[in-house]
């Protein structure tokens, strides 16, 4: 657990300096490379920055799963909330990825960046669908460990 643990500090901080520095100075740059895309500057800094914020979320609820992994208590009602929040901030992603994955496929010239957004937008289709086949998974485990312990 704790090379896990030191993994999700590292990229919990990494995520941080995006979202502060990187992502907002690379559309400024771009803004000022091409001056004829300029006013998508914003808004493709508020959707990277939310899907930073997004993967942040789901580090998060990684980090307080672990948690109750090492207490013994993550087949309980409280790891159901944290998992929630995975699936939330995995639908949140997703949705603004098909937002941008449609507003690109209808106004693009060349096929390269609607096909690599609809790969992206399947494989988090894919990553979604798993949360919510784990947290059913999740809470059947929970029903039948509450069971055997009102037996025990």
């Amino acid at each position: 657990m704790f090379p896990l643990r030191v993994f999700l500090v590292v990229l919990f901080g990494v995520l941080v300096m995006f979202q502060t520095f990187s992502l907002p100075g690379q559309f400024a740059h771009m803004a000022k490379e091409s001056p004829d895309f300029a006013y998508l500057r914003w808004p493709a800094t508020a959707v990277t920055v939310f899907w930073v914020l997004c993967v942040q979320v789901v580090i998060v609820a990684t980090w307080k799963l672990l948690s109750l992994v090492e207490n013994d208590r993550i087949f309980t009602e409280g790891a159901l909330k944290w998992v929630d929040a995975i699936v939330w901030a995995v639908a949140a992603a997703w949705v603004v990825l098909v937002g941008v994955f449609l507003y690109v496929g209808f106004n693009a010239a060349d096929p390269g960046l609607p096909l690599l957004l609809f790969l992206m937008t399947t494989g988090v289709t894919v990553l979604g669908l798993l949360m919510v086949v784990m947290r059913a998974l999740l809470r059947q485990a929970t029903a039948l460990r509450t069971d055997m312990e009102a037996v025990i």
